[in-house]
């Protein structure tokens, strides 16, 4: 199987993803499906609403990046591309970029994040909209504002060693 499956291009972004996305993305429609079982007890809405979720998982991913190659670009150090890997994702830039001073390493940092906790506020409003309807399509925006605040937003601050809240870290003050 290819290292990497190139998936097209977006707003001067290349698109790819790891095979380890595609097992990610079965494992979150099964949990995003589970969860539709519990709260809808239909097969038919619970399929639809994993698979809805795990669609809005990676727009949630995708918007992150977003975030990181707008950031970037206002840098005058852009983005190339982002390759999608498990459920995660990963901001890609060239690889003949100069060193660069951690100023510039901490404001594209930021951009995901800060993006994130953006959408995750539009969500919630979206969902007060929707509310008490207690629909598929209130649970969904439920789960895309909870993801992208403890995911992409607030949980991308977490120095995993694979997240922004890394590169804050290691670039803090240099």
């Amino acid at each position: 199987m290819a290292d990497t499956i190139p998936l097209g291009q977006i707003a001067n972004l290349k698109l790819s993803a790891r095979p380890s996305a595609i097992f990610g993305s079965l494992l979150l429609w099964v949990g995003f499906t589970v969860l539709g079982w519990i709260l809808f007890a239909t097969p038919g809405n619970a399929l639809l609403f994993g698979l809805l979720c795990t669609l809005l998982h990676w727009l949630s991913n995708l918007v992150h990046h977003f975030g990181h190659a707008r950031a970037a670009r206002r840098t005058g150090y852009p983005m190339t591309g982002v390759r999608a890997w498990f459920i995660f994702g990963q901001s890609l830039y060239p690889q003949d970029e100069p060193p660069l001073p951690g100023r510039i390493h901490i404001r594209r940092a930021l951009g995901g994040p800060i993006t994130s906790i953006l959408l995750g506020f539009l969500a919630g409003v979206l969902a007060l909209l929707f509310h008490p309807s207690a629909s598929l399509a209130w649970w969904a925006l439920i789960v895309v504002m909870l993801e992208t605040w403890l995911l992409f937003g607030f949980g991308a601050f977490l120095p995993l060693g694979f997240t922004d809240g890394s590169t804050l870290l290691t670039w803090w003050g240099k």
